[in-house]
């Protein structure tokens, strides 16, 4: 079987490091540094799964969340807000974004691919 395309967009170069490793051995892994990269890489490579940082640089998760969930080509890409800000009012205005899941900072490897399998099975 193929494996799954995965894009993890965030800005810290250690927290994409740390989900490439929990990821690489059962996924395809592209890194984004920031909302706009990440865009262009969800319209290049139509990834199964977006794990998305909100505070980024150039563009933020939530404007990057919301045009990509507005986009014909890449609305039914799941996206998970993967954030060190976990107010009730932030996970509130991401799922108005259209966000499908949300982890707070720090995670732990379970609880990560926990959300990603629920979000893949159903997609």
């Amino acid at each position: 079987m193929d494996k799954q395309k995965i894009l993890i967009a965030d800005d810290e170069p250690g927290i994409r490091s740390i989900v490439n490793r929990i990821l690489e051995e059962e996924y395809i892994v592209f890194e984004a540094a920031d909302g706009e990269e990440a865009i262009d890489i969800a319209k290049g490579q139509r990834p199964a799964l977006i794990l998305m940082d909100l505070m980024m640089p150039k563009m933020d998760g939530y404007a990057a969340c919301s045009i990509i969930k507005s986009d014909q080509a890449t609305k039914g890409i799941p996206v998970v807000i993967l954030t060190g800000v976990g107010h009730e009012l932030n996970k509130k205005y991401a799922e108005e974004m259209g966000a499908d899941g949300y982890i707070t900072k720090p995670f732990t490897r379970e609880s990560l691919l926990e959300e990603m399998r629920r979000l893949l099975v159903s997609s």
